[in-house]
């Protein structure tokens, strides 16, 4: 059986569908939920290292668009996003999924196919 980590708040309606797809498929889910729990520093290093800052940053978000401009304007590189992740979780792309634990591939957002290739393998 597989068994993934899925990272993000439980009302974001992408984590209700990826959550929901993946107990459709018997994906074994441990949730993490920013909002109680946090972001885990080592894990959004180990993600920013996968997946880029470019990637993990929701700038299509509410939180994101709330932002004061001159916040807005200060993330521009890997430090400035991860210093404003850990302040503001909702700024991150969710959700984030470690599959097969921490060394196994992660993904950021939900996409069907894609969950489905790794939740076979």
């Amino acid at each position: 059986m597989t068994r993934v980590t899925l990272h993000g708040i439980p009302n974001c309606d992408t984590v209700k569908r990826a959550r929901a797809w993946l107990a459709e498929q018997g994906v074994e889910v441990q949730f993490h939920d920013f909002k109680k729990q946090g972001v885990p520093e080592a894990g959004l290093d180990r993600w920013l290292q996968q997946a880029g800052w470019e990637k993990l940053l929701n700038r299509q978000g509410t939180t994101w668009r709330k932002l004061d401009e001159a916040v807005k304007a200060g993330v521009c590189d890997a430090a400035s996003a991860r210093a404003l992740m850990l302040a503001q979780p909702s700024v991150i792309k969710r959700p984030v999924v470690e599959w097969h634990g921490q060394a196994g591939p992660l993904t950021v957002g939900f996409d069907p196919a894609v969950f489905s290739g790794l939740a076979r393998s």
